[in-house]
Order: structure tokens, then sequence, then C-alpha cells
């Protein structure tokens, strides 16, 4: 596999990610457990987070302001200033039953550590994983790898916008949902050419 250039990436169709109808924002008690009831018993969930950006020199990020996960057909979106939600999902990424896939996942861990003396298990980070398998100088942006694994065009549009908003539009309920639900895409699209290669042989 050839890393694309920005030029061929451009090219490609969108991606295809979750309509907004399957995208939950877990900030009340009935999101919440509509959260539990699909998280805990998935064996696999994409997973990143957004941080409220930095603009001056010295300032440092209070981040994660939100947190991802995302199944085969919904994503789920924690704002850190709904603490019980939170719960929930330290549960989660602190479950070693649970793999959570996501994309330069080193960052999350120390956010984590940091902030929620959390040691986050069972974490794979595809951006490594993609470039052992493609023998790669670099690791694999979220970006790349969705044209390399899917053929599709991830937008990063919404990437620094205001994360730390008390009310978060619809494109940014999109962008952070898509993000999860595209690392759990790219880990799946992996898992059938490895089993593929593995009955191959």
């Amino acid at each position: 596999m050839l890393r694309p250039t920005k030029a061929e990436i451009n090219e490609l169709p969108p991606f295809e990610g979750l309509p907004l109808s399957s995208i939950t924002l877990v900030d009340n008690e009935a999101a919440l457990k509509l959260a539990r009831k699909a998280l805990v018993k998935a064996d696999c969930l994409g997973f990143d987070t957004e941080s409220k950006p930095t603009f001056r020199p010295g300032e440092r990020s209070d981040g994660p302001h939100l947190i991802q996960l995302a199944t085969a057909n919904r994503a789920f979106l924690f704002p850190a200033s709904y603490p019980a939600g939170v719960e929930l999902v330290l549960e989660i990424l602190q479950s070693p039953l649970v793999k959570k896939v996501g994309f330069g996942l080193s960052g999350d861990r120390t956010l984590f550590r940091k902030k929620y003396r959390a040691n986050l298990s069972h974490l794979v980070d595809l951006s490594v994983t993609l470039k052992t398998a493609a023998k790669l100088k670099q690791p694999i942006g979220a970006q790349a790898s969705v044209a390399m694994l899917l053929g599709q065009r991830l937008s990063k549009k919404g990437q620094t916008s205001n994360w730390g908003a008390p009310v978060l539009k619809e494109y940014q309920l999109q962008y952070a949902a898509n993000d999860a639900y595209a690392a759990y895409c790219v880990n799946q699209v992996m898992e059938q050419r490895a089993a593929q290669v593995q009955q191959g042989n």
C-alpha cells in the first residue's frame, strides 16, 4: 500500500459517515442509559477525543473536552462537563475486555492519565498498526488511512473549532462522531484483510 498524496485524497468521494440520527450526545440520564446499553456489550469501539484549541504561546489545554466512542452503527459523544458520562467512559477505556481503536493515541493516554488518573487498557493505535502493515517509515493519520483502506476522503474542517463550547453545533457533532467511526471502519477492513490472508495460507 502506498500513502496517498493530498491531491489524491482530495479527488476521492467524501467519507460515508454516520447521520445525525445515529449520533447521541450523552449529556443526560436517558442518553447515558442508551450509551451504556450499546457500549458495554461491544467487543470493539472506535475511539477519539477533541480538545479546545489553544492559540496563545504557553497556553495549556485542559482537555479532553469531548470523548467519542463508536460502534458499527452508532456514535456516542461524551462532554467532559457531564461527570456521569465521563464515569462510564473511564469504565470502558480502562476495561481490558473491550478493544478501543483510534489514531495517534499516545497523546490521549497522557491526557487521561493527567486529568483523570486513568490508565487506558486494550488500546490499539491504528496509525502505528497500519504503518507496520504498509511498511512505511512514518505513522499514518486518520485521513490517509481512510483514503488507503476505504477509498474515501475524511474531512478535517471541524478540527480546530471550540470543543469547550456549552452547546455544540451539528457540524461539530458529525465531525467528532465520524472521527471515531472512521477508526472503527478502518479497523474492520484491516481485520477482514488479515483474515483473508490467513485463509489463503
